[in-house]
């Protein structure tokens, strides 16, 4: 009934390169959208919108599911419908922020242990190793890995600039036996097992839960593994530009003080040497020199 308008929903979002997975989610919160609403789309108004998303809140969704479905439907409106947008009548919901929550060295060990599947628990190896989002790792592939450079190639990144990040012995140890024991996949290096394309976030949530689960853990999610990375190096004196450099090669450090849970204020010049062996980069493109002369890698960033 609605194919038409989603095609063109699929061509907007293409004109604009904007994300493939961006792209379904908005033809899915959209579908799901005209379907309750069971209106002909050019009669819809921004009334109908306000009144899907408080019922919608009514029957327990969280403001965060709210706002990417006012999200996908006011980019609907704008960009096929053509419908101008009232932010008055349908504003975005406010979003409580939680503290993360910080694994400790020793619950990461025992999340490691309980984690049966060998794919997964590489996955999440390299998660807390790295620092990387779970869409990062998610799109990761077999050239990604560098055992000669140590390090690994970050091309999927929420802000679409590549960037590369440590790789630890520990944590190329974990690869290698999964690579081996799971016939040497080329391409896709975590490869779904019945599609063979990428796996989806959500797979992830589910096994971390049973995983904490197993291990006596609560509240856990794929992302405390990269709160927790972030921590732990800034209890091992990390400078927080450091750790900014690893997380996002982003200059401004503001973006990066909300992965420093409880040890934000020290200011240790240490680096990550000390923790994984692993010489930080200091090219420009990390905001400047984040270390000594010495600590320099021939090798951008």
């Amino acid at each position: 009934m609605y194919e038409k308008y989603l095609l063109q929903l699929e061509e907007a979002g293409k004109i604009r390169n904007l994300k493939e997975r961006s792209i379904n989610c908005y033809k899915n919160y959209v579908s799901y959208f005209l379907n309750y609403m069971g209106k002909v789309p050019e009669e819809l108004t921004c009334q109908d919108v306000r009144d899907f998303l408080l019922a919608k809140k009514d029957d327990g969704l969280k403001a965060t599911t709210l706002n990417l479905y006012n999200s996908s439907i006011r980019f609907f409106y704008r960009n096929v419908l053509h419908i101008l947008w009232d932010d008055i009548t349908v504003p975005r919901m406010m979003i409580e922020h939680k503290l993360p929550v910080v694994l400790s060295v020793n619950e990461i060990d025992k999340l490691l242990d309980a984690t049966d599947d060998l794919k997964y628990k590489a996955m999440f190896a390299t998660m807390y190793s790295s620092g990387m989002r779970v869409s990062e790792v998610i799109h990761l592939h077999y050239e990604d890995i560098s055992r000669t450079n140590m390090q690994i190639h970050i091309r999927d990144t929420k802000n679409r600039m590549d960037r590369y990040t440590i790789l630890s012995e520990r944590n190329l140890a974990v690869l290698t036996e999964y690579w081996f024991k799971k016939g040497r996949p080329k391409g896709i290096l975590f490869p779904d097992q019945f599609t063979g394309q990428y796996l989806t976030v959500s797979t992830l949530e589910q096994v971390i839960r049973r995983s904490a689960a197993a291990a006596g853990l609560s509240g856990v999610t794929p992302h405390c593994l990269r709160h927790s990375f972030a921590t732990h190096l800034m209890e091992q004196g990390v400078e927080q530009r450091n750790i900014q450099a690893l997380l996002t090669l982003c200059r401004n450090l503001l973006g990066c003080k909300k992965y420093l849970s409880e040890l934000r204020d020290l200011e240790m010049p240490e680096i990550p040497e000390h923790l994984y062996g692993i010489k930080v980069c200091v090219c420009k493109a990390c905001g400047g020199h984040l270390g000594k002369p010495q600590m320099r890698m021939p090798l951008r960033c």
